[in-house]
């Protein structure tokens, strides 16, 4: 079970720990259950694969992403860069709203 994310796909976000400190990147998908989100060009990692000619796959190694933990992710804000989020009551009949706590502006579209 997880809390709500703060953190959603397409979100500009900034690492605050590991050994990634200090990248930014757009999150490309998010795991919910596992609390962790997958960064482009962030926790970049090499898997060695075998050439399958039948599959018309070459060898080599290749390097992708690799899901980080959401605690150690913070979202960027435009107008102020990284800050924490809340969570702002939207009008009647309207969802909650995620609103940067620096500069107090909305970050949802």
């Amino acid at each position: 079970m997880s809390a709500r994310m703060q953190i959603r796909k397409n979100d500009l976000v900034k690492v605050i720990a590991g050994r990634d400190k200090g990248k930014q990147g757009k999150v490309l998908r998010t795991y919910p259950a596992e609390g962790r989100a997958l960064v482009e060009t962030v926790m970049m990692v090499k898997r060695h694969t075998r050439p399958n000619p039948q599959r018309q796959i070459k060898g080599g190694i290749a390097e992708h992403e690799s899901p980080i933990q959401i605690s150690n992710l913070m979202i960027v804000c435009p107008e102020c860069g990284p800050s924490h989020t809340r969570r702002q009551a939207g009008a009647k009949g309207e969802p909650s709203q995620r609103v940067c706590k620096k500069c107090r502006r909305v970050l949802d579209k």
